[in-house]
């Protein structure tokens, strides 16, 4: 009998396996400012963001350079050149604010603001309740994507081809609005070429264009409001209109304050319409010399460019001061929404 070295009976057992330790590095053991090491064949969170930003600057570069070519250039230019006397033909000259004290004791100037405010309060007013019923309807009582395309129809139509049609329309001896008012018993009216009519009849052109398209913004808030505040109120026996007074007006007012603003700041700038429409640049009787077509008449009429460029930024400085106002006054940057 044979006696292992180790003392023991038996064949021979197998050597152990060799263990071998296994160092790893864990976060803790990281030192402050280190990273781990990247995995073979990815790229570094650095050269990552590098690249997402190199893609996101050459997806802004075309807007931004439509921004510094067809807007701020022009902005700063036309600061400069209400500084100026300035008609095309000859170098700009420095004349201070000799532009602006013109304008202050200009009575047309003043005019024509006058013309254009009561242009806005009739636009805004009579579009934003159409807006609002409009959208209403269209969602309390249409899904269809046809009658939705219907009321953005007249948005499609360019400013200049409704003028037109509504001078036809409108026109005192043989537009059929005319006709209808006749059929009905009342007695013709000069909408376009009477200077109590003229703005009135401007503002209905521009609402009749541009209601759908307000409206459909309108519509798009109202959809984001959740339903289930509708079904509570309709729980609570909340009828149409407490509903709408109470929850969908208050819940609507972010968006609401948005397209005020937008339409206040169109309205301000109305030319294309009061141009085709009325007789003559402003008439009759400068009743439709809005302050858009008095600056263009200014400019490209008399080649005052100096002048004109000052009203533009007296322009500028009214909108933004209005766009403050009714910015923190509607608090458009909150919703009610929890």
């Amino acid at each position: 009998m044979t006696v292992a070295s180790n003392g023991a009976s038996g064949p021979p057992r197998p050597p152990a396996p060799t263990r071998t330790k296994v160092l790893t590095r864990t976060k803790a053991d990281l030192s402050p400012g280190t990273s781990p090491d990247p995995s073979p064949g990815t790229g570094t969170g650095t050269g990552t963001a590098r690249g997402d930003g190199v893609l996101a600057a050459l997806f802004i570069a075309p807007a931004m350079l439509g921004f510094l070519v067809f807007l701020l250039w022009p902005t700063l230019r036309g600061i400069y050149l209400s500084f100026t006397r300035y008609n095309l033909l000859t170098p700009a000259e420095w004349v201070g604010l000799d532009n602006y004290r013109r304008m202050v004791q200009d009575p047309i100037f003043w005019g024509s603001m006058r013309v254009t405010v009561e242009y806005v309060f009739i636009n805004i007013g009579v579009q934003t309740v159409a807006a609002l019923c409009v959208a209403v309807l269209m969602q309390r009582l249409t899904k269809s994507s046809l009658l939705r395309g219907i009321v953005l129809t007249p948005y499609l139509v360019s400013n200049v081809v409704a003028g037109v049609v509504w001078v036809w329309i409108l026109d005192t001896q043989l537009g059929i609005g005319n006709e209808l008012l006749g059929a009905l018993g009342f007695d013709h009216v000069a909408f376009l070429a009477s200077d109590e009519w003229v703005i009135p009849s401007i503002a209905l052109i521009n609402v009749w264009r541009h209601v759908g398209y307000t409206a459909l913004l309108l519509f798009a808030g109202l959809q984001a409001i959740p339903g289930d505040v509708y079904e509570a109120a309709r729980v609570d026996g909340s009828g149409e209109l407490r509903t709408f007074w109470k929850i969908s007006l208050p819940l609507l007012r972010p968006v609401l304050a948005v397209v005020l603003i937008m339409t206040v700041i169109g309205s301000f700038q109305v030319f294309d319409t009061v141009a085709v429409a009325t007789p003559g640049p402003g008439g009759p009787a400068n009743a439709s010399n809005v302050l858009q077509l008095y600056i263009y008449s200014s400019a490209f009429g008399r080649f005052q460019f100096g002048y004109a460029s000052a009203m533009s930024v007296a322009l500028l400085a009214v909108l933004s001061v209005i766009t403050i106002v009714q910015y923190r006054l509607t608090r458009a940057g909150r919703t009610d929404l929890g």
